[in-house]
């Protein structure tokens, strides 16, 4: 663990361990920062680089993470050894010190530039669930599920920045009952509390990206929440699958944890049974033991636990591109919903009320199946860090409102 000039709280998620990046404004001022969140302060990145002539300064001017994430391993290192020299050093300090902005006074945005977007559907546990609420007489994963990671392409324009309010879906709905469909507002609007992986280092097309390269094209992790209409999603996704009802709105925290902050929750994953095919194997660890909290209106509601994700970042990178698709700088790809083996683990409303079947209880005598217009959801994770620290992601949050 680091020692710093900085009051620093023992418990912070921002310690000089984890030094994630995002992009904030402060003051009522539109220019856009490219921050990194020390305790209670953001460091304004982009002003300290300018003042130590770093020779990365010219990365960090455009309000974007997306040149940072372009430069590569390298540089990659080389900003996060300045930034933690900065820190540490106390020479730096009466320099640095007018960069400091509190938490509390930052308007954060959408860190980066999003090229693509691609979800998964790595969860054993949470497949088996949706499988039982949908046919309950299966008792079995799909075919090709423990074949390769399940994935779909989502829609890039629709990622947004955590706090964005939320608008309720419009769209056909036809519940099993019904002789026809009928159109309006979804009346099952979901989450799925997942984690995300930014692309920085594109690949060319044509080209295969090993999962043992996994390290040289992934910048780092967020948290997601991808918003999910059922009752639009559930008449829609035969034989194409997810499209109107997940491309409205996908929620991302505002600071990208790097993967060097994360090297002491790196575990393995489950096993795999039958092992893949050889382009799918890694020969490194990179489960995450990641410990999520979702919370709907202040309450607690779910902890998925994200080291139980059957397929891993690696795996679902290599899949991704084993065609000779393309990464582009800012491509997104996140797991799919973390769901664990116990209740109180589920990364979805549709599992935690068993499709609408079983409410579940807030405190004061409310009950829930979906998301109500007002309802804000928060999804929340840390880490293991060094010496019993704790790397924090910071909260993706969103609030629905009517449509």
């Amino acid at each position: 663990m680091n020692v710093t000039w900085l009051d620093l709280a023992d418990d912070t998620p921002f310690g000089l361990d984890n030094l994630p990046y995002g992009v904030f404004s402060a003051g009522g001022a539109p220019e856009r920062r490219i921050g990194v969140p020390v305790g209670d302060h953001v460091l304004d990145l982009t002003a300290a680089a300018a003042g130590t002539a770093a020779a990365f300064a010219p990365l960090l001017t455009g309000g974007v993470l997306n040149p940072l994430l372009a430069a590569g391993p390298a540089t990659w290192r080389d900003v996060r050894a300045s930034v933690t020299e900065w820190l540490t050093e106390r020479r730096y300090a009466d320099q640095l010190r007018p960069h400091l902005v509190p938490l509390a006074e930052v308007t954060t945005h959408l860190a980066f530039d999003v090229a693509d977007y691609v979800d998964f559907y790595s969860s054993e546990h949470h497949a088996l669930n949706a499988g039982k609420i949908f046919r309950p007489d299966a008792t079995e994963l799909p075919p090709n599920w423990k074949h390769l990671p399940i994935g779909y392409h989502g829609r890039a324009g629709t990622v947004v920045a955590s706090g964005t309010p939320v608008v309720r879906p419009h769209g056909q709905r036809k519940p099993r009952a019904a002789d026809a469909p009928s159109f309006g507002p979804s009346q099952r609007l979901d989450i799925e509390a997942e984690v995300g992986f930014v692309v920085g280092v594109p690949s060319a097309p044509g080209t295969r990206v090993s999962t043992a390269d996994f390290a040289d094209h992934v910048f780092g992790v967020c948290l997601v929440n991808d918003w999910s209409a059922r009752d639009i999603q559930a008449w829609e996704y035969q034989p194409l699958g997810p499209f109107l009802g997940k491309s409205f709105a996908t929620s991302v925290s505002p600071w990208i944890v790097p993967l060097a902050a994360l090297e002491h929750a790196r575990v393995d994953g489950p096993t795999q049974d039958p092992e893949p095919f050889e382009y799918l194997r890694t020969g490194e660890k990179w489960g995450l033991e990641l410990a999520m909290e979702v919370r709907l209106n202040g309450h607690l509601v779910s902890s998925p636990p994200f080291a139980t994700q059957y397929w891993t970042a690696p795996q679902q990178l290599a899949h991704m591109t084993i065609n000779g698709a393309s990464l582009r700088t800012g491509d997104l790809f996140a797991s799919g919903t973390v769901t664990g083996p116990e209740r109180d683990q589920r990364g979805s409303f549709l599992e935690l009320s068993w499709g609408g079947r079983e409410p579940f209880e807030l405190p004061g005598g409310v009950t829930r199946t979906f998301l109500e217009d007002g309802d804000e959801v928060v999804i929340s994770a840390t880490a293991p860090g060094p010496g019993g620290t704790r790397i924090g992601f910071g909260d993706v949050r969103g609030t629905v409102v009517a449509g």
